[in-house]
């Protein structure tokens, strides 16, 4: 039997226990270096995958613990009830596009993902990023930026499905 996590549409925890499936590509990538992915992550920043909401199968009930670290930005951090790694995030609010953000890490390492395309709250950083990707500094440009990206995700979207 094939562990859950190792096709491409596949997402799961190390200990296996959180798993779920992608039903489309996701939207963007990026690199969060807020200090609450630091946290949640327990890491310098956070490699996320983001996802439209109904293109991501919920997690099992049970195998995801979910946490508020600060809201508003009403962001749901979910880990692993079993191992506790990060599993996925929820950004549910009113009257916006409803998001799911996966760790890179929950992904198969064949997994067809976009390389990321900037870093996000980098005057936060723990540590420097020697590439040549964008980096945005400060709360209201980086949620610009992550706005920007959404925005040219999903308007590419509906351009390939026309």
């Amino acid at each position: 039997m094939e562990k859950l996590g190792s096709q491409p549409n596949e997402c799961a925890c190390p200990c296996g226990y959180a798993e779920f499936r992608a039903r489309a590509a996701p939207l963007f990538r990026f690199l969060c270096h807020c200090t609450l992915c630091q946290r949640f992550n327990d890491a310098a920043f956070a490699d996320v995958v983001v996802y439209r909401a109904a293109d991501l199968e919920d997690p099992p009930n049970g195998s995801v613990e979910f946490e508020t670290l600060r809201p508003p930005p009403n962001v749901q951090r979910g880990r692993c009830a079993k191992c506790g790694n990060p599993a996925v995030e929820k950004f549910l609010p009113p009257l916006l596009p409803k998001l799911k953000m996966v760790p890179r890490s929950m992904h198969g390492p064949d997994a067809q993902l976009p390389a990321p395309v900037a870093h996000m709250f980098y005057d936060t950083r723990v540590t420097e990023a020697e590439d040549e990707l964008p980096k945005y500094q400060g709360y209201l440009k980086s949620q610009l930026a992550f706005g920007k990206y959404l925005v040219a995700a999903r308007l590419s979207r509906k351009q390939a499905l026309s």
